[in-house]
């Protein structure tokens, strides 16, 4: 049954490698030069191609992990096919590199599906596949798979360490994670969060011998109330202040620590995380920026997470605590109100469809920002509704990283939501069949649209004879 499975598996790989090349052509012939960030990517990669190893555009403001990548696996191409200096590292082939790490990605959301739900083993092995290739057609992922841009990289190098530190290799974890440090400095928030995975599992076994110990009849659940919490919050501190549990975390954490270690020697030398152009990269308290993660993660988890039940329960909390619903709305309309930061690019580029929701809608209605605070709540509630099944010091991790990862951005990029998402949606419940059947109608729908108006729907900018193009 398994090598069957793996049969089909491989074949489902062929043919979506082959429809993402017709694709990859299809792009590359309409959009032959560098476009948007490829402007800055395309030529520093081709400098590391020719040697130029010391030659640096201050225009980047990321480490230079994609373009390494990019000369690690197109050098050795060119040597063994032999082929003349004028094919290496043109845009073509530079942005073929992404399509390559899409592979890769396809076949470890499968391994980490696989991984994430053993005890489902039983359970059809096609749902195991499809979910894995809807995973891998995410519309903002798949999307810059055919530019050359850091997303396809970056996550392929999360979702691997992440693989790693499941299977308590927690050393080839840590190097994975490095790696994708220099691709995006901020996915040391996911490296943090392959750190917290351990801690946690550490923080699980401890409290179910604890309570074991006190023969509490449901050792792992802990009520949702301020004495569930303060429970937890002692814990917590007894746990971290024992020199015995430290002792035995930091033996098998060290290599994540070595990370941090290296991280924070670049930020205190650099002068701070972005490197380059740092005028336009600001970090700040931007609040809302969660309020938009949930909202995207809402929308794209509709046809595997919402349901009748799941809709009745909500309803259900609401009528047990009124109080605390409006707690949560009163506190979101005064963070939507004070801690709203708008970045100039959003207001400036009419190319990413950001632009259109914020000037179209947010600007022009300035009410509707805070009329959507009560779908913000809901969609919350139904994020830590969907992974109720994890425990309370994992969700805690994940919710403390995905916080680090959204807050401090001040710019409105729902390619920062492509991670956050991604272990989100693999550590829900595996979903039904004919509800992966729906996810990926609508992720296909999605993609399909978003190449259309990348393609067909050009335009022009007043003074200016290149051709613009929409995207996310």
């Amino acid at each position: 049954m398994e090598r069957l499975e793996g049969y089909i598996f491989t074949a489902l790989c062929s043919t979506n490698f082959l429809i993402s090349c017709l694709l990859f052509s299809k792009v590359t012939r309409e959009q032959r030069e560098p476009y948007m960030d490829e402007i800055f990517h395309v030529p520093q990669a081709q400098k590391y191609c020719h040697g130029k190893f010391n030659e640096w555009d201050p225009m980047i403001t990321t480490l230079p992990g994609l373009y390494l990548a990019s000369v690690g696996i197109i050098k050795p191409l060119v040597w063994l096919a032999d082929l003349t200096g004028k094919v290496v590292c043109s845009t073509a082939m530079l942005r073929f590199v992404n399509l390559l790490f899409n592979g890769g990605n396809l076949y470890l959301l499968y391994l980490l599906t696989c991984k994430l739900h053993l005890r489902e083993k039983s359970k059809s092995a096609t749902r195991r596949i499809l979910s894995s290739l809807s995973l891998s057609t995410f519309p903002v992922l798949y999307f810059f798979n055919f530019l050359y841009y850091t997303d396809a990289g970056s996550t392929f190098f999360i979702l691997f360490a992440y693989l790693m530190a499941l299977y308590g290799c927690h050393k080839a974890s840590a190097l994975l994670g490095a790696c994708a440090v220099l691709f995006r400095q901020t996915n040391i928030v996911w490296v943090a969060f392959c750190a917290g995975t351990l801690l946690a599992g550490q923080l699980d076994e401890a409290w179910r011998m604890d309570h074991t110990k006190k023969r509490d009849e449901r050792p792992s659940q802990v009520p949702l109330s301020l004495v569930g919490a303060k429970r937890v919050m002692y814990f917590l501190l007894e746990f971290l202040v024992s020199p015995a549990q430290a002792m035995v975390l930091l033996a098998v954490a060290w290599p994540y620590a070595a990370v941090a270690a290296g991280f924070l020697a670049f930020v205190v030398l650099n002068g701070g995380i972005v490197v380059g152009d740092r005028t336009s990269h600001e970090a700040c308290l931007n609040v809302p920026q969660l309020f938009y993660f949930l909202s995207f993660t809402l929308f794209f988890s509709l046809p595997t997470a919402l349901c009748r039940h799941r809709l009745l329960r909500f309803l259900q909390a609401l009528r047990r605590k009124p109080l605390l619903f409006l707690l949560l709305a009163a506190a979101g309309l005064l963070l939507v109100w004070n801690c709203t930061h708008v970045h100039k690019y959003l207001l400036a580029d009419n190319r990413h469809y950001t632009f259109y929701v914020w000037s179209r809608v947010f600007r022009r209605y300035p009410m509707v920002r805070y009329l959507l605070v009560p779908a913000y709540v809901f969609a919350g509630w139904h994020f830590l509704d969907s992974l109720r099944s994890r425990s309370l010091f994992w969700t805690l991790a994940f919710l403390v990283c995905v916080l680090a990862a959204t807050v401090p951005q001040k710019l409105l990029e729902f390619r920062y939501f492509i991670v956050p998402y991604l272990l989100y949606r693999l550590h829900m419940p595996l979903p039904s069949l004919p509800r992966l059947l729906l996810e990926l109608a609508l992720y296909s729908a999605v993609n399909a649209a978003t190449l259309y108006l990348f393609l067909a729907k050009t335009f022009l900018w007043p003074g200016s004879a290149h051709t613009q193009r929409f995207m996310w």
